[in-house]
């Protein structure tokens, strides 16, 4: 009998799907757009209220703190650098942040992640948003990994940070009606190579957090970030190699980031937080890279071949002799596709 009614499903379900689709999506889109200009017309007032970012002592996380602060948020700035942490925190009182609190703190240990939330309400009383943006990339060749142990680090930051945070603090956003922005990225759909632990990471801070928006229901909103490659330590060449050590290498960054534009990262921030205060579900900075979701969903065999064609180089060869980075080398437009860079600094875990 079960047997019987899946037989029944594969034949019915996939042009079922097509027609309901074909009625349903035209009336479904003109919804969301009225949706859209409402949520424009009256975002939400974040003046006076509580942002917690992780990872905000550069890159994202630091422009972040900027673009609420400008807005009149109360800021609680975490990271490990505590010293880095202290400028940020007295320049987003200077772009108009009321009350801003620093907490140095590893979002891979669970006990820190419980600090800066208690300290954030012993302090504030209360928790509005909650910005999971601390993130670390990896950049090695599966083969080529030394001991693939060394790569957990990429998922306690990346993924069980999030969860960590959002677990202590999804009370209180619950009670203040609040907002969870998670930084994942276009990473999550796609396969760029040598990424692999990095990419997975992102696409389970992206799954992990669709599944919160039906179990938190309309109580806590969730904005889901996927940017593409924005100005950051990240892009200026901070990873783990293949020995799972934390470096600084530009040369492979130049492979990795290869011909795609690099966005200011000024840019990006400015994006979230307003998509974030307007109650949208996700956003992608730059918004053009939305594309690459399509090219994934629809012709994933091209996607697969442009990236061997641009990043994979022949046996023997390094992997600085990958083409993209030899177009990058021969025509010159690294100045043109990657904003100045900025002071590299030491190899440090945030």
């Amino acid at each position: 009998m079960m047997e019987l009614i899946h037989m029944f499903l594969n034949i019915a379900a996939p042009p079922f799907t097509f027609f309901s689709l074909m009625l349903f999506l035209p009336p479904f889109q003109i919804f969301k757009f009225f949706l859209s200009v409402l949520g424009t017309l009256f975002c939400e007032d974040i003046a006076g209220k509580v942002v917690v970012i992780t990872g905000a002592s550069s890159g994202i996380g630091e422009s972040l703190a900027y673009e609420y602060a400008k807005r009149g948020a109360c800021l609680v700035l975490a990271a490990r650098r505590e010293k880095s942490l202290h400028a940020v925190a007295e320049r987003a009182r200077d772009f108009g942040s009321p009350d801003v609190m620093v907490v140095k703190a590893d979002v891979s240990k669970v006990q820190d992640c419980r600090r800066i939330v208690d300290q954030t309400m012993n302090h504030f009383g209360r928790l509005d948003h909650l910005v999971n943006n601390a993130g670390i990339m990896s950049v090695a060749m599966l083969e080529e990994v030394d001991d693939v142990t060394d790569f957990r680090a990429i998922m306690d930051i990346n993924f069980w940070g999030s969860v960590y945070m959002t677990r202590f603090a999804a009370p209180y956003l619950r009670n203040s009606r609040g907002r969870v922005v998670a930084v994942s990225s276009s990473a999550s759909w796609l396969p760029a190579p040598r990424m692999s632990f990095y990419n997975a990471s992102k696409a389970a801070i992206a799954q992990f957090f669709e599944t919160l928006r039906v179990e938190f229901g309309p109580d806590i909103g969730v904005t889901i970030v996927t940017p593409g490659f924005i100005e950051s330590e990240l892009t200026q060449g901070k990873f783990l190699n293949n020995a799972g050590r934390l470096v600084v290498d530009q040369d492979m960054r130049d492979v990795q980031v290869n011909i795609i534009p690099v966005q200011r990262v000024e840019s990006c921030a400015k994006a979230i937080v307003r998509s974030a205060l307007r109650g949208e579900r996700y956003v992608t900075e730059p918004a053009w890279f939305k594309v690459t979701y399509f090219w994934k969903l629809f012709a994933p065999e091209v996607l697969e071949w442009i990236y061997r064609i641009l990043y994979i180089t022949r046996p023997g060869d390094p992997s600085s002799e990958a083409f993209g980075r030899k177009i990058m080398d021969y025509t010159g437009v690294k100045g043109v596709l990657y904003p100045e860079s900025v002071q590299v600094p030491e190899p440090k875990r945030d």
